[in-house]
C-alpha cells in the first residue's frame, strides 16, 4: 500500500510546530534530569497542547507498522524496528517509540524525533489503535492479545476487541493487513473483519481469558491440543500460516527456520514470530528480518542486567524482567532460573491499582525455591504465595531485598512501576 501523501504545512502551522517541538523538548530533558522517567509522555502531552493537529500531520505521508495487544508490545516493536533497519540503507529512515510510550503523546513524541523518516513502527495503546487505523492507514497492524490489564483504566477487553473489529470494518480494503494472533478468540473476532489476515500460533498457553465466544457469547470448546471453537457460530482458530515450534519459526508449507533469539522465553518467540511475518509483509527478505531481529537483546530495558549494593564483597547482579498482568507473570514464571528469584509488585497508576489479578497466576511453579517479595504490594504478594505454599520472606524496600548477598545473578520479576525503579537502581538504560 502507497503511503498517504502529505501536504505541506503552512507558514504559521510549521511556527506553531517549531514552538511545540521546543518546548516539548525542555520538558523533556528536565524530566530526565530530575529523575522522573525519560519525558516521552511529557514531551508529547506539551507538544499536542501547543499544536494539536500533530498526532495527524506527522504520521502523514509514512509507511507504517502499527504493533498493539496486553502483552508483549514494547519487545515486538523492537523486533519489528530491527527487521526494518537491517533492510534499509539509513537506519534512521525507520522512526520507533522505543521506550513503550504508546498513548497518542508518545507517538507523537517519538515521531518528532524524526519528523521527515519515511518509515515508522509503533507501539501503540489498545484503545489508539482504533485512531491510528483511521489517521495513520498503517500497512500492517500486530495484533498479539487480549488480557485482563489494568481494568480500573481500560474497559472490558470484549470492548477494546469490538472497537478494534469496527475500525477494521470502516476501513475495508484501505485498512492495514493484520498479522494476528489465531490462538486469542477475540483476536479472531477483531482481525476477521480486515481485508487480509496472516494468521501466527505463537506458542503460549494463556487462555483464562477466553471462555466466551465474543460474537454470540456460547462456551467455547478447547480439544486436547488446545485448539478452540465455538459451537455456536461460525468463529473458529484459524489455520496458522506462521507456528513456534521450539526455536524455530515454521511457514505453513513446513518451510523451517531457526530464530536464534537473544530475548528468552517461549512468549518472545511467539512475539518474534509475529514481528518476522510483519516485516515480510512490508517487503523485507525474511534472512534478513531474521538477522536484523538477532540484534536485540534488552528492550526497554527488559532482560537487562542491573548492578545494585550488595551485604556482600561483590554487588549483585539481577536480571530485570516485567510482567504487568496474570497472562505476562505467567509467560515470564517460565524464564525465572536463580534461586531465589525475586517478584516486585506495585500498584501505582501505572501499573493499575487492583492487584487482585495476583490470584491467577500460578505461583506454585516456584515450589522449591526460595523466593523474595518486594516492592509496596509485597505483603498482598506474600499472602498469596502462602496459599501457594512457596516458601518466601518479605522485604518492601527493593534497594534492601537486592542487598543479597547472592551466589550469582538474581532474576527479578517485577510490575511496570517496580520495574522502572529497578532500572534506575541498577543502571540499566530503556532504549
Amino acid at each position: 500500500m502507497a503511503p498517504a501523501v502529505s501536504q505541506t504545512p503552512q507558514p504559521l502551522t510549521l511556527a506553531r510546530q517549531a514552538l511545540a517541538f521546543g518546548l516539548g523538548n525542555a520538558a523533556a530533558f528536565a524530566s530526565r534530569v530530575t529523575g522522573r522517567g525519560t519525558g516521552a509522555s511529557i514531551k508529547g502531552a506539551i507538544m499536542m497542547k501547543i499544536d494539536p493537529g500533530l498526532f495527524r500531520r506527522l504520521l502523514a505521508g509514512k509507511r507504517i507498522g502499527v504493533v498493539s495487544g496486553t502483552n508483549g508490545k514494547t519487545t515486538t516493536t523492537h523486533l519489528l524496528t530491527a527487521a526494518l533497519r537491517e533492510s534499509v540503507h539509513d537506519p534512521r529512515d525507520v522512526v520507533t517509540n522505543p521506550d513503550g510510550a504508546n498513548l497518542r503523546e508518545g507517538v507523537v513524541s517519538a515521531l518528532s524525533t524524526r519528523p521527515k523518516a519515511p518509515i515508522a513502527i509503533l507501539e501503540v495503546d489498545e484503545q489508539v489503535v482504533p485512531d491510528m487505523i483511521r489517521y495513520g492507514h498503517p500497512e500492517v497492524l500486530i495484533m498479539l492479545n487480549f488480557s485482563r490489564d489494568q481494568l480500573d483504566r481500560h474497559h472490558e477487553i470484549n470492548a477494546l476487541g469490538r472497537k478494534w473489529r469496527e475500525a477494521l470494518l470502516a476501513a475495508g480494503d484501505q485498512g492495514p493487513v493484520v498479522v494476528a494472533n489465531t490462538k486469542d478468540p477475540l483476536v479472531v473476532w477483531a482481525a476477521s473483519a480486515a481485508h487480509r489476515a496472516v494468521w501466527i500460533d505463537m506458542g503460549t498457553g494463556w487462555a483464562q481469558d477466553a471462555a466466551l465466544c465474543p460474537n454470540c457469547g456460547a462456551v467455547l470448546t478447547h480439544d486436547a491440543d488446545q485448539n478452540w471453537d465455538c459451537p455456536g457460530c461460525e468463529l473458529t482458530e484459524m489455520p496458522p500460516d506462521y507456528r513456534v515450534d521450539g526455536g524455530d519459526v515454521v511457514r505453513a508449507d513446513g518451510e523451517r527456520q531457526e530464530l536464534g533469539l537473544k530475548v528468552p522465553g517461549r512468549f518472545n518467540r511467539g512475539n518474534a514470530v509475529c514481528a518476522l511475518a510483519a516485516a515480510v509483509e512490508m517487503g523485507v527478505y525474511e534472512p534478513v528480518a531474521l538477522h536484523g531481529m538477532r540484534t536485540v537483546e534488552a528492550p526497554a530495558g527488559r532482560f537487562a542486567i542491573g548492578t545494585y549494593a550488595s551485604a556482600g564483597a561483590r554487588p549483585t547482579k539481577a536480571r530485570l524482567v516485567l510482567a504487568k498482568n496474570p497472562a505476562g507473570w505467567a509467560e515470564s514464571l517460565l524464564v525465572m532460573e536463580s534461586d531465589p528469584v525475586v517478584l516486585a509488585v506495585d500498584s501505582a497508576i501505572a501499573d493499575g491499582t487492583d492487584v487482585s489479578w495476583m490470584w491467577d497466576v500460578e505461583y506454585e511453579r516456584l515450589r522449591g525455591r526460595r523466593v523474595i517479595a518486594t516492592g509496596p504490594r509485597a505483603s498482598d504478594l506474600a499472602v498469596r504465595l502462602s496459599y501457594a505454599e512457596v516458601d518466601h520472606e518479605v522485604i518492601p524496600d527493593m534497594a534492601e531485598a537486592l542487598k543479597g548477598p547472592f551466589d550469582s545473578t538474581v532474576d527479578v520479576l517485577s510490575t511496570y512501576s517496580a520495574f522502572l525503579r529497578l532500572c534506575r537502581m541498577g543502571g540499566v538504560e530503556l532504549k
